[in-house]
């Protein structure tokens, strides 16, 4: 996988159309992979599928390994007998079908999956037993949601003592009993309702390329019963050093994500356990998977806590190959994608050749009028995945309206457009299509696209603005929209370029 020319279309499940506040594992995802399959796309790119944060940030999450509740389809749930048709109403969404409400869908999706959790059977509960044995993150993150609720969802380091402490707390596991048990339930349903919608996608040909964030939130399950693995001290609970980037691309200061940064050392005692357990049920969720910043294996910007930007930090070695040799073992032949954007540096460079993991290309990072950048299709390997856009940029029509004149102009040169209407948006762009099919040559094995950019939109259908922490994750389509691209355009490019060989082909 990864190795063989294909296409892909970045769509976030947040993003799909249903009738619920945001996308769920419906028959709308379903009619989606019908799409694209007959457009000769072979892969379906998600953001990740962990729960969000109070911004709605998928990047830093309070459980790397579990699953968004919201996405859970009401109707999967009348379904299994479990709720009424009544319930299922409740759960419609009134409001505007281009914006994803979490707020809304949070609050709807867990009253109505407590409503169900009612009328589990012994043959149900049987089945979520058995997923619990074959998932033994779960057991952790049922106690830790069951205790953040009866602590009135305050985080970890505020709760009462007999809480605060993991060891303490799991000892005495059955004063959670039912509690947990709901939780266990509710990752029951999300993965049994999404492994649905996998195998539909395999089945049509379309392999589901997943994300995974390199760091996971303080307030998260993840730190609560790993103390030991991150920079934390143990008995203040005091992060002394937090992870960002330094000035880039995106934000001249920096970006402070303020996520605690892991204790290598401690990690590589044990082989790296937690991680090999990352990336392989990152593995099964999905069949390959993008590992955000990658860069930070190799060396990572670490902030001081108590910073107001991140241009204060410093780069400290990561783990590199040490981590990479044992998920080999375990994993020889990951399918992994290495966002290797950002500020680069050999350490990088050789991390990549060391694993033999493909590395990132997007287009709009190339249009400097006077540079020859890695990142212009000339210039890519086939080994390399090449973004029009990612969920971080600007659309294509976005970009051209914001950047220089030299910029803009470079741009449509490089890529062929020498009309006058560069400005024209919609499904039949004439520059955007120009920029779409320079990418679509290029050598990189796999080529991406946006959803936002196969319609042509602009920047209002921009999914994230890194730095800025409101108004983002929040795109939303309708089903006609995505029935109304212009196929005959994808599948004559697909054809063309030669990027419709069959993914599960040996």
């Amino acid at each position: 996988m990864l190795k063989k020319r294909g296409a892909g279309v970045l769509l976030h499940i947040s993003s799909m159309p249903s009738p619920y506040g945001v996308g769920v594992f419906d028959k709308n995802a379903k009619e989606f992979i019908d799409i694209i399959s007959d457009m000769g796309f072979s892969y379906w790119q998600v953001l990740p599928f962990n729960p969000t944060d109070n911004a709605n940030s998928p990047y830093c999450s309070p459980a790397a390994f579990a699953g968004n509740y919201i996405y859970i389809n009401p109707e999967g749930l009348r379904d299994m007998g479990l709720i009424g048709e009544e319930d299922v109403k409740e759960n419609i969404y009134n409001d505007t079908p281009y914006t994803a409400d979490y707020e809304w869908a949070r609050e709807k999706r867990l009253a109505t999956l407590k409503k169900a959790f009612l009328n589990i059977n012994d043959a149900l509960a049987k089945e979520i037993k058995e997923f619990e044995i074959n998932n033994p993150w779960l057991t952790d993150y049922s106690v830790f949601m069951a205790v953040k609720e009866q602590e009135n969802m305050k985080p970890w380091w505020q709760w009462s003592e007999e809480h605060a402490k993991y060891f303490e707390c799991i000892k005495d596991i059955y004063s959670y009993e039912n509690s947990a048990a709901f939780w266990k339930f509710v990752q029951y349903i999300f993965f049994k309702q999404w492994f649905e919608i996998k195998e539909y996608a395999n089945k049509k040909g379309i392999a589901i390329i997943g994300d995974m964030p390199i760091y996971v939130a303080m307030d998260s399950v993840d730190v609560w019963s790993n103390l030991s693995m991150f920079k934390i001290d143990e008995k203040d609970l005091k992060v002394e050093k937090v992870a960002g980037v330094p000035p880039d691309y995106f934000s001249e200061d920096g970006q402070l994500w303020g996520n605690p940064i892991y204790d290598w050392e401690a990690m590589e005692k044990d082989d790296y356990s937690w991680w090999i357990s990352r990336i392989g049920s990152a593995l099964k969720t999905y069949d390959a998977v993008r590992i955000d910043h990658f860069r930070a294996f190799a060396s990572y910007w670490e902030v001081p806590a108590d910073s107001s930007t991140a241009k204060v930090g410093k780069w400290v070695d990561g783990p590199k190959m040490k981590l990479f040799n044992k998920v080999f073992e375990k994993y020889p032949n990951a399918p992994v994608i290495a966002e290797d954007l950002g500020t680069f540096g050999e350490d990088v460079i050789k991390l990549l050749e060391d694993t033999g993991f493909p590395g990132m290309k997007v287009v709009q990072f190339g249009f400097d009028p006077n540079g020859d950048s890695s990142h212009l299709p000339h210039n890519a390997t086939q080994n390399s995945i090449n973004y029009l856009g990612t969920h971080d940029n600007n659309t294509l029509l976005g970009w051209l309206w914001e950047a220089s004149e030299d910029e803009r102009r470079f741009a449509l040169d490089y890529c062929g457009f020498d009309g006058d209407n560069w400005g024209d948006g919609g499904y039949y762009s004439p520059s955007c299509r120009k920029i779409i099919e320079t990418v679509w040559k290029s050598s990189s094995n796999v080529a991406i696209i946006a959803f936002q950019d196969m319609c042509g939109f602009g920047s209002d259908a921009r999914m994230n603005i890194p730095g800025v922490p409101e108004k983002n994750w929040r795109f939303r389509t309708t089903m006609d929209t995505i029935r109304n691209i212009d196929r005959d355009y994808f599948k004559k490019i697909n054809a063309l370029y030669r990027r419709m060989y069959p993914v599960f082909e040996d």
